[in-house]
């Protein structure tokens, strides 16, 4: 089974630098394959230079497709993180 969240982006910076590296060390915490996705470009949610070449923003709706043993953990856990505790950075 998959699991796919649509979120839009709050904090001020999207997935750019810090935040960025926050949302990848997340995901890499999980065994499941990782995807995230904005418009028609996809990035490996584990890789930190696919996940900034999305450029991400603020506004932005990004989906993320979870596959794998602990998909179910992994969307509450990133879900969280992305809607409520991704740290801002001034741009």
């Amino acid at each position: 089974m998959v699991t796919i969240l649509s979120i839009k982006l709050k904090n001020r910076s999207g997935l750019h630098a810090r935040p960025a590296s926050v949302f990848v060390r997340k995901c890499k915490a999980f065994k499941s394959i990782i995807k995230v996705q904005k418009g028609d470009k996809v990035a490996d949610a584990k890789n930190i230079l696919q996940v900034l070449s999305l450029g991400a923003d603020c506004g932005d709706e990004i989906l993320i497709e979870i596959n794998g043993e602990d998909e179910k953990i992994a969307a509450e856990e990133i879900k969280k993180l992305v809607e409520e505790e991704l740290p801002e950075i001034d741009k």
